[in-house]
């Protein structure tokens, strides 16, 4: 997943920041907006899909304090850890169903 930062930011502003995700859409720009919403020190978060002909989306960040981009890390990095969770959280449910479903037809 390529990211890069939106052209007209000023470099020497890192509270707030617009990075660009290319291949990327509402899928991954909703979920992400409500993780990284949820931090106290975010003022703002959201995205937009510019044209649905281009395949990026530009996600900003707005600090009350701290770096955009460690937010921005810190929320892929949650992410991941709940999709994480939730595969296995699946994986774990799946084994006992097929054990009850075992236990059924015999």
């Amino acid at each position: 997943m390529p990211i890069a930062q939106l052209a007209g930011n000023d470099p020497s502003e890192e509270k707030s920041k617009t990075f660009v995700f290319h291949d990327e859409g509402h899928t991954l720009g909703n979920v992400l907006r409500c993780v990284i919403s949820n931090y106290n020190d975010v003022e703002f978060c959201g995205y937009t899909v510019p044209h649905p002909a281009e395949s990026k989306m530009h996600f900003r960040i707005q600090m009350r304090k701290g770096r955009a981009i460690d937010a921005l890390r810190r929320g892929l990095t949650d992410l991941v850890k709940m999709c994480d969770y939730t595969i296995e959280k699946f994986n774990d449910e799946l084994i006992s169903f097929k054990a009850k479903q075992l236990n059924t037809d015999n």
